[in-house]
């Protein structure tokens, strides 16, 4: 397919088509392979990228500034001491703002229903690049990573372990749309939203296309994909001692994953703790964390070369 993302706002993995998303993943494909090409070519000179963050990161901040700066644009980075949304001035007053200065906006925050007003009055293209329940760029990196070290996404068995968040909810979107299978294996309260599973069991494809469990030996058994993520998000952090205690016996361990397929990879969008997953599981063969890490930047390119209009 040609590109019909120009002009797009990407909020959730919803807002794709598993055509859409294909093209995306093509695309992050081309820029990794073909870096250079589009180092000299600058199909983004002269367009500027909003970028919002009301919580930090490194390989948010770090892919998309230096993504932006290959393909020939500028990313003006807009921290919680830069611009305070809703404080000073309305959202949606800021975003009409921003719409009329800058070829797109990339927002990191905690609700997200920010990124929603955002993409209402912008009238650029809006990238969610976390909110507090979805993460589509982090979920396009993943399955990138998947479909390089397995060949397919179809009939891949994807296991989540840990906390039903935002990567959780952006996954288990994924897997509907991309034909995965995947078991979602969390504390009885850290479960994943109800809208979301009902999305995914209206949405099926086939039977048990996703399964949700408190059972962290269910939901690995057989796995292509081991995925676990922080059990302590950021904001969160006077829950620590009571949400730790929710999660004894959730981290990914040897004694967990040999349950797994032989073959399986082991995957965390990081950063990462010793509660969530065991130093030989992130560092041993199994591991493609970095690649992961490093998919990011090859995706939000993607993204960036194909909403941002030319």
């Amino acid at each position: 397919m040609g590109n019909q993302l120009e002009g797009k706002s990407i909020l959730t993995l919803l807002d794709l088509t598993p055509e859409e998303i294909r093209f995306l993943l093509d695309e992050a494909k081309d820029f990794k392979k073909n870096r250079e090409r589009y180092i000299q070519s600058q199909p983004l000179k002269g367009k500027t990228l909003g970028m919002i963050f009301q919580k930090r990161s490194t390989r948010t901040r770090v892919s998309t500034e230096t993504a932006m700066a290959e393909l020939g644009g500028h990313a003006l980075f807009l921290g919680k001491d830069d611009i305070q949304l809703g404080v000073n001035e309305s959202l949606s007053d800021t975003a009409i703002v921003l719409g009329r200065m800058v070829s797109a906006v990339l927002a990191r925050v905690f609700d997200h229903e920010t990124v929603e007003t955002l993409a209402k009055h912008a009238n650029v293209p809006v990238i969610n690049a976390l909110s507090d329940q979805f993460h589509p760029l982090q979920g396009l990196a993943d399955i990138l990573t998947i479909e390089e070290h397995l060949g397919k996404l179809n009939n891949v068995n994807l296991a989540w372990i840990g906390d039903g968040n935002n990567v959780c909810h952006t996954l288990m979107i994924a897997s509907i749309k991309m034909g995965m299978k995947m078991s979602v294996g969390t504390p009885i309260d850290y479960m994943p939203d109800n809208s979301v599973i009902e999305y995914c069991n209206s949405n099926a494809s086939f039977s048990e296309q996703i399964t949700v469990t408190n059972d962290p030996i269910a939901a690995v058994t057989d796995a292509d994909v081991v995925v676990t993520d922080t059990f302590i998000s950021m904001g969160q952090e006077t829950e620590t001692k009571m949400k730790l205690k929710k999660f004894d016996g959730f981290q990914v361990n040897q004694d967990l994953v040999k349950h797994a397929s032989k073959d399986y990879i082991f995957m965390h969008c990081l950063p990462r703790h010793k509660e969530e997953v065991a130093d030989d599981i992130i560092y041993g063969a199994h591991s493609v964390v970095f690649d992961e890490a490093e998919n990011r930047l090859h995706t939000v390119a993607a993204v960036l070369n194909s909403i941002i209009q030319k």
